[in-house]
């Protein structure tokens, strides 16, 4: 019980990390917001949760990250139902597979809205509360590309750099109020995002789990459980002399 009368919110926990984080957080005793711009995802982590833990304490948010008023409705809606707020995890993201050469304005404001504004709009709703608790923790779900180059998603590896940097700043400027912040950066993830992507383009799921051998030193995906885990150890008190740090979980990948 790591987080026994913690209080958390989680976003992008309609699926893959965000949801395996949600149901570890609710196992380790930690009630659990979660959030996701996707309804439908994320009852089915509620119902999950319930299933495997029928005592967790928990509820749903509907929200697209990039939307203020909806990360402070999320924040209130928290403290209306447990009085205080401990542990925020930035997971929500969005994907965009354009060239750089090819990117639009629009491509750019929308990767930046959910990327790195939503990163912004629910820490500065949930600091407040966040300084209150004495122990807060923000734990932001960046990327090892953050700090390593690939072709093709140069606007989402841009957006998690910057997460990065913010990570850095937010962990000095809320260091006099008793709030850590750090980032966790995965590596090569089987997530339901991948699952599904191969299933629409008929790609044998079994052949894809054995497809990231190159993109690690362990030679295979993550699950979703094991980006999950070190979430929970920063977000926890047994991280407490740990601040502004990026922890790669890649396998390897960022000195390959």
């Amino acid at each position: 019980m790591r987080l026994l009368d913690k209080t958390a919110i989680i976003t992008g926990a309609g699926a893959g990390i965000g949801a395996a984080t949600a149901l570890l957080f609710c196992r380790e005793g930690a009630s659990v917001a979660l959030v996701d711009a996707d309804p439908v995802a994320l009852n089915r982590t509620l119902e999950a949760i319930k299933l495997a833990l029928p005592l967790a304490r928990l509820f749903t948010h509907t929200a697209d990250v990039s939307h203020e008023a909806e990360a402070l409705a999320a924040v209130e809606k928290t403290l209306q139902t447990w009085g205080k707020l401990d542990i925020l995890v930035n997971n929500a993201s969005m994907r965009n597979y354009s060239a750089l050469a090819n990117a639009t304005t629009a491509d750019w404001h929308a990767m930046v809205g959910v990327n790195l504004i939503g990163c912004a709009n629910y820490a500065k709703a949930a600091l407040p509360a966040l300084r209150s608790s004495g122990k807060g923790s923000i734990v932001n779900v960046a990327s090892c590309y953050a700090v390593t180059g690939r072709k093709g998603m140069g606007l989402y590896d841009a957006t998690k750099a910057a997460q990065l940097a913010m990570t850095r700043t937010l962990a000095f400027e809320e260091a006099a109020h008793g709030v850590r912040v750090n980032a966790v950066c995965p590596g090569s993830t089987l997530t339901d995002f991948h699952i599904n992507k191969a299933t629409a383009a008929g790609k044998d799921i079994e052949k894809l789990k054995t497809e990231r051998q190159t993109t690690s030193l362990l030679g295979r995906w993550a699950s979703p459980e094991e980006i999950a885990a070190p979430i929970l150890w920063l977000a926890s008190d047994e991280a407490s002399f740990i601040t502004g740090t990026s922890l790669m979980v890649d396998g390897g990948l960022s000195i390959m």
